[in-house]
């Protein structure tokens, strides 16, 4: 694992790789208000294992990028999607396979549409259309919007922080499965302790909505692949569903009983899928780029 700040014209964007910079690269982007410790080092290793160059990173306003006054930011979701370029460039990579969670799938979807040329393919996990549609799609879960409505702990009280998330953890992982309380405890007091500033994060709840008109999402030609978990309190599946029909040639993996974000129980799942989807990218003739499956899955192919 390999710490690399980026960046430019007074935007510092702290990055970590893991793996060979020979093999095809990877770029992970989290969603809003969420540092890049929420890809888990442990699901990193497993796509660098299968011959992958892995990149996560550190949005603004968190972790240990650049941070803004809380409710000031001096930026957009515009300069959130060019960001993802930014990380590329700093690693000097012309264009990689992007992996979106949440709103960073929102992110990857605007980066294929704004820069094509910087994307082989996607990977979009729990997440929804960055463009509009003519579908009408179910709300997130009555209970999930409640807690976002409510009033959060202040800043300066890391205990009701840590609790904060993993009760914010606990509502997103569906209800239908068991839940990992010690491992996600775990991750929030390390996102608490590394932020510059952990306020800053709820900037990205401020950014303007809408922007320029962009082209529909049938118009990305890279390969797709939509993951989604069929618990997803946020996006419920149909959100996903809707995704993988107006992206020309997608494919949908469902997840039973997950629900949003990346459970660790679906990483061999979903490790071996981006593999699989990566490799096609890079060799349509079917070519197996790994040799072997980190994941545990058996022989690759």
């Amino acid at each position: 694992m390999v710490e690399r700040t980026v960046g430019g014209d007074g935007v510092e964007l702290c990055t970590e790789s893991f793996g060979d910079p020979a093999d095809p690269p990877v770029l992970l982007v989290m969603g809003i208000g969420a540092s890049m410790l929420w890809w888990e080092e442990g699901f990193c290793r497993l796509l660098a294992g299968g011959r992958r160059f892995v990149i996560r990173y550190d949005h603004r306003d968190t972790g240990r990028s650049t941070t803004y006054p809380p409710g000031r930011p001096g930026y957009t979701g515009a300069d959130l999607v060019a960001d993802a370029a930014r990380v590329l460039d700093g690693h000097g990579i012309p264009a990689a396979h992007v992996v979106g969670v949440s709103a960073g799938g929102a992110l990857a979807q605007l980066l294929a549409l704004d820069d094509p040329g910087r994307v082989l393919s996607l990977v979009l996990i729990s997440t929804s259309s960055a463009v509009p549609g003519d579908r009408a799609l179910p709300a997130p879960a009555e209970e999930l919007m409640a807690f976002l409505a409510a009033a959060g702990p202040g800043p300066s009280d890391a205990d009701a922080l840590v609790g904060h998330l993993v009760a914010y953890a606990r509502l997103l992982s569906g209800g239908r499965r068991p839940f990992d309380e010690a491992a996600v405890r775990d991750l929030a007091r390390r996102e608490v302790g590394r932020a510059r500033d952990i306020a800053a994060a709820r900037n990205h709840d401020a950014l303007p909505e809408g922007g320029p008109t962009r082209a529909p999402l049938s118009s990305i030609a890279v390969p797709v692949l939509v993951v989604h978990g069929t618990a997803d309190p946020m996006f419920p599946l149909p959100h996903g569903e809707d995704l993988a029909e107006r992206i020309p040639g997608a494919r949908l993996l469902t997840l039973p009983d997950a629900g949003h974000g990346l459970d660790r129980a679906d990483w061999p799942t979903v490790v071996r899928a981006v593999l699989d989807h990566t490799a096609a990218a890079e060799d349509p003739a079917g070519a197996d780029l790994t040799g072997e499956d980190p994941a545990g899955e058996g022989p690759a192919g």
